[in-house]
């Protein structure tokens, strides 16, 4: 039976959010991002109505908020691809979907601007050709957006790295590295419409094969091996041929007879430490906590809990 809790999201959220506002108890944007502000209004809800009093819309808040049965999440619906773009997306932006698509972010890694579910970026050289792909595939949507600035950023999308990256230093702060205005929306708004989420889809999907390859080279099979092997071309980009040596040798130290089940989280476990250790000594401990929770199934990433059967439909099995 569904949850919806700190680290939910979705239209499930959304109306969640619109009922308690309506009800005076919710004071944040309705952003379908169960969030701080989603908690204390449900438990306000909760203690005015006379039930339990944690802060989780399950199915006694839900009937008692709506007088109807608790509805899975959408998201669960959707193909596994999209089911694990969305659970890495989450990583990515520290938003849930559908609003990771909008993820936006400046050099804070070195990588000049970062953008989409997937944070493609100027520095490794993956955001360019997503931008160039939208304004020729729809050239309205992108002028009706940018407007005045259509051209400037047209211009050093074709510019050669060094000017990119300038142009990328000149409209975010110097320190915080948050994108300025009109820029930051300009790229939001841009991101949040249906032809630019199908173009990200579009990129995504080559990454989704390519973690399907990795599956079948390191013998596993499961949903959960899938979004742990997404997360990881998004993330890292690939497993290198040392620490695929390391992870094999590990994996012939694992007991033959151990379930099935049981041997897949194992091998994923490998897999996510040893490809945290090779990681910049920066991020290994970001690394590692995101491969865990995947391999794990549930853990805590930036600080949000994430259970992913619950939230994401990702399971255990083939």
């Amino acid at each position: 039976m569904a949850t919806y809790r700190i680290g939910s999201s979705g239209e499930e959220v959304r109306q969640i959010q619109v009922r308690l506002q309506a009800l005076g108890l919710y004071r944040g944007p309705i952003d379908g991002a169960f969030g701080g502000g989603s908690e204390v209004a449900v438990k306000a809800f909760q203690q005015n109505t006379g039930l339990e009093v944690d802060g989780d819309v399950g199915p006694i808040t839900w009937k008692t908020l709506f007088n109807a049965k608790i509805p899975a999440p959408s998201l669960l619906s959707k193909p596994l691809d999209y089911r694990c773009l969305a659970l890495t997306g989450a990583f990515e932006t520290n938003s849930g979907f559908p609003d990771c698509f909008a993820g936006l972010s400046g050099d804070f890694d070195g990588q000049g601007i970062s953008f989409g579910v997937c944070q493609w970026n100027f520095g490794q050289g993956s955001l360019q050709p997503l931008l160039k792909d939208m304004i020729v595939q729809h050239p309205d949507i992108v002028r009706s957006i940018f407007r005045e600035q259509h051209d400037v950023l047209a211009t050093v999308l074709n510019a050669g790295k060094r000017e990119l990256m300038s142009f990328a230093a000149s409209i975010q702060h110097p320190v915080r590295h948050t994108i300025n205005e009109p820029w930051c929306g300009m790229f939001k708004s841009l991101a949040r419409t249906q032809e630019c989420q199908a173009i990200q889809q579009k990129y995504a999907a080559t990454l989704y094969q390519s973690a399907l390859s990795l599956c079948s080279d390191f013998g596993l099979w499961s949903q959960r091996a899938a979004a742990l092997m997404f997360d990881i071309k998004v993330q890292n980009g690939s497993i290198r041929d040392l620490t695929k040596a390391r992870i094999l040798a590990d994996f012939a130290s694992l007991a033959p007879d151990l379930p099935r089940t049981t041997l897949e989280v194992e091998k994923m476990k490998i897999v996510a430490n040893r490809r945290a250790e090779a990681a910049n000594s920066r991020w290994v401990e970001d690394v590692r906590s995101r491969k865990l929770c995947i391999a794990k199934g549930e853990g805590i990433v930036h600080g949000i809990r994430y259970n992913l059967e619950e939230q994401f439909g990702i399971v255990l099995t083939e």
